[in-house]
């Protein structure tokens, strides 16, 4: 939707939009207007976000306002009433009022139960699906690691250490009051 009439570039440059705040994986967050094509910035902390979006938004409005393109007005969500008509078969609708009236709840309160337990349902194995990618990986990761730990077994020096020898630098005493020497022994 856009406007008729052409506005003066104050009203445009006050009228809200919404926009979107995306977490970048390289650091930092993506603001992006999706009313305003090509209305996008980046920064760095979220405490920045507010300030780059009025920033970038005013910037985009002024730019096309000065080039005579048509500015558009903002979309918002749809208002959902919470109803819906839903046409199924005749055999689907009797199992399903057989069942409400098992479970002693109206035929809306089945309904919405199963529809609410089947998108939790869809949401959790999303996250399971997520959990075992990052299981892969850091399998994958373990795996790699290992592999370098027993490249570097073979160099690594074992010590042992020699009580009751001569007082020198490198030398300690034990609590017992020995004298103690770290020694290297060959693998």
């Amino acid at each position: 939707m856009s406007m008729t009439e052409r506005s003066t570039l104050s009203d445009l440059l006050a009228v809200e939009y919404p926009f979107n705040v995306i977490a970048d994986p390289d650091g930092g967050y993506v603001i992006r207007f999706p009313d305003l094509p090509g209305c996008l910035t980046q920064v760095e902390s979220i405490d920045e976000v507010g300030q780059a979006a009025s920033e970038i938004k005013a910037l985009w409005i002024e730019t096309e306002y000065e080039h005579g393109a048509e500015i558009p007005m903002p979309s918002f969500p749809e208002a959902f009433s919470g109803k819906f008509n839903l046409r199924l078969p005749k055999s689907l609708h009797c199992r399903l009022v057989e069942q409400a009236v098992a479970d002693s709840v109206s035929l809306n309160q089945l309904i919405v139960s199963m529809l609410s337990g089947a998108s939790a349902t869809k949401e959790a194995l999303a996250v399971v699906h997520e959990l075992a990618v990052v299981q892969r990986e850091i399998r994958r990761d373990l795996a790699v690691m290992t592999s370098h730990t027993e490249e570097i077994r073979p160099q690594a020096t074992t010590y042992e250490v020699q009580e009751n020898v001569e007082p020198r630098a490198a030398t300690a005493t034990s609590r017992a009051g020995n004298r103690l020497k770290l020694v290297a022994v060959a693998a």
